[in-house]
């Protein structure tokens, strides 16, 4: 089989079948404007193709006639249309090029494999269902997760409502990319977003995305961000190959549009993270003021600080009650709170200032502190 027969065979395989139809003649088949059809298919990230190229299958009509029944049933507003493909695209696009890479992987790691192209075309013919059905059963899972929080609920603004936003970012990770290879680096990738990811789960919180060395997540409860935040400083801590952490946490209303979230409580969160020393978590007054009825935690409020977008930013430090002093030290440390002008726990007796927000770039912060060369010092 050449290169060419085994390229054929494996789109045919993930296709659904041989290309035969020009983009004019799925939007006929399909029913659909053709001008509309163009613009799903540049919104799904795909390339625009000339009117008389032949790269189409069945499948893509049949995805085509799906959507426009989407629309019509009301499931999908026309006006979204768009906005829908674009991230049901990026989203699968990830997705798409990860598992070719592990593919490529198995391939290489192969040389049974990699040796005859017959059976590289058997195996992504095998795999493909499998794949699906894992995919199908996963998606499902979320579905039912999701439509149970949503419900649950009661708020009929599911799009906009209170939650906690948190990033939680390894320290001095861009150092740490410059002194080891790729295979090391993978490692400390896959360590720390498997790390997330589990304690996350365990909270019921929700991964967002990760960026590069950090993580962005939202949970329903203070009480839960909190426990993702210092479970996640404390595994951190604990594991010889990953750095530090640090990590920022506020409290509000948080805008989910397509997965993603937005707003300024999140802009709040990645200006706390960006200020955080490692092993560090601070949280907003907002979410100060929530994790103040909870006996499980220690805060301690800080001094004022001025960051892109925020004037007089006065965040709280968390930290797990049992790491609290006793006795006598404790007594001196309410005595200097009081002198302060603070209570205990660190409380301000007025609120603080969060100063007002500004534009959301959380790719701009910086990343001060380094990266330990065995354990960071306790605090």
């Amino acid at each position: 089989m050449s290169p060419g027969e085994l390229q054929r065979r494996i789109e045919r395989a993930l296709l659904g079948g041989r290309r035969k139809y020009t983009r004019a003649e799925v939007a006929d088949r399909a029913g659909v404007p053709s001008e509309r059809s163009a613009r799903l298919w540049r919104a799904l990230g795909f390339a625009t193709v000339a009117d008389d190229e032949v790269v189409f299958t069945d499948a893509d009509v049949e995805a085509m006639r799906v959507t426009d029944r989407l629309v019509r049933s009301g499931l999908v507003e026309d006006t979204v249309e768009s906005s829908v493909a674009r991230a049901l695209g990026q989203h699968l696009s990830r997705l798409a090029e990860w598992q070719i890479d592990l593919l490529r992987t198995l391939i290489v790691e192969n040389p049974g494999l990699a040796s005859s192209e017959r059976r590289i075309a058997r195996l992504v013919e095998e795999l493909l269902p499998e794949l699906e059905a894992v995919q199908t059963f996963v998606w499902r899972r979320h579905l039912a997760a999701f439509a149970g929080r949503a419900f649950a609920d009661g708020d009929s603004d599911t799009d906009a409502r209170v939650r906690v936003a948190g990033f939680v970012d390894m320290v001095g990770f861009t150092r740490l990319t410059r002194r080891i290879d790729d295979a090391e680096l993978r490692a400390v990738l896959e360590r720390f977003e498997g790390m997330a990811g589990e304690v996350i789960a365990e909270q019921h919180g929700r991964v967002v995305k990760m960026i590069g060395d950090e993580v962005l997540f939202v949970a329903d409860s203070a009480a839960g961000a909190a426990e993702i935040a210092l479970t996640l400083s404390e595994r951190a801590d604990a594991d010889e190959g990953l750095p530090a952490v640090r990590a920022g946490l506020a409290s509000g209303p948080i805008l989910s549009r397509f997965g993603d979230v937005y707003g300024s409580v999140v802009n709040l969160a990645s200006r706390l993270t960006s200020i955080a020393r490692p092993g560090t978590i601070l949280v907003d007054r907002a979410l100060a003021a929530e994790l103040a009825e909870h006996l499980d935690y220690r805060l301690r409020l800080r001094r004022p600080v001025s960051v892109r977008g925020y004037n007089r930013l006065r965040p709280s430090a968390l930290r797990r009650a049992g790491d609290r002093p006793g006795g006598f030290l404790a007594g001196s440390q309410e005595l200097a709170a009081g002198v302060l002008g603070r209570t205990p726990h660190g409380r301000a007796p007025g609120p603080p200032l969060d100063g007002e927000p500004g534009e959301h770039t959380p790719d701009g912060r910086g990343r001060p502190g380094g990266v330990r060369s065995r354990r960071r010092r306790r605090r």
